[in-house]
């Protein structure tokens, strides 16, 4: 097996885990471990955190050292010195919004498995010349939502896809019921006004629907 397979293995285990990766914006530290706790306990195990605040790294660290059961990953990755600096710190997966030939390049030669994002079919093949068969669709309800990934079903069926942006736990079923849908992410589960108070138990149930949802 390849490296790249190896890592598609990877990422197919990882989008398995539950029907919706949660996209989390971490602006203070200490909110990090108890969220992830609270999402691992709902069933939501695999996290995303996005590098969109100073404290995203450590709060990558906070969790992959403390939270059991939690995969986490690493969001809006643009380039190499991000990937690289996320593997240290302990992520397990990372995810793009789009491509760039160096940041393939970075990812071709990290341990990291990365979710690139695309919008075209364009991108999508181009990717999967290149050994990607799990892609993030972004911003999956902008450019087409459950009626390109449809349309993209036939043509392009080697390739499983992780819609995001837009999406919510009432439109996520949409998504889930197609063939080539693996999962689906979404922000949803961590909003902003429960992460400022601590509402630790709302975001555990917010999780549990996300879950159930297949």
């Amino acid at each position: 097996m390849t490296a790249q397979a190896t890592k598609q293995q990877q990422l197919a285990d990882i989008l398995a885990l539950a029907p919706v990766v949660p996209v989390v914006i971490i602006d203070e530290l200490a909110h990090a471990v108890p969220m992830a706790r609270a999402l691992v306990a709902g069933g939501i195990r695999a996290i995303e955190v996005t590098l969109r605040t100073p404290v995203a790294l450590d709060a990558i660290r906070a969790i992959a050292s403390e939270v059991e059961g939690a995969v986490v990953g690493v969001g809006t990755v643009l380039d190499g010195q991000q990937l690289e600096a996320a593997r240290v710190a302990g992520a397990r997966f990372a995810v793009s919004p789009g491509v760039s030939p160096k940041l393939l390049d970075a990812a071709d030669a990290s341990a990291l498995p990365l979710l690139p994002g695309v919008a075209t079919a364009g991108e999508a093949m181009s990717l999967l010349e290149r050994g990607y068969k799990h892609l993030k669709l972004f911003p999956a309800v902008p450019v087409g939502g459950t009626k390109l990934l449809g349309a993209w079903a036939s043509p392009l069926p080697q390739i499983r896809f992780c819609p995001t942006g837009g999406i919510s736990l009432a439109s996520a079923p949409d998504f889930l019921a197609l063939p080539n849908v693996a999962c689906v992410g979404g922000s949803w589960l961590t909003p902003k006004d429960k992460l400022q108070v601590g509402d630790w138990a709302g975001i555990e149930q917010l999780a549990r629907e996300a879950a159930a949802l297949r």
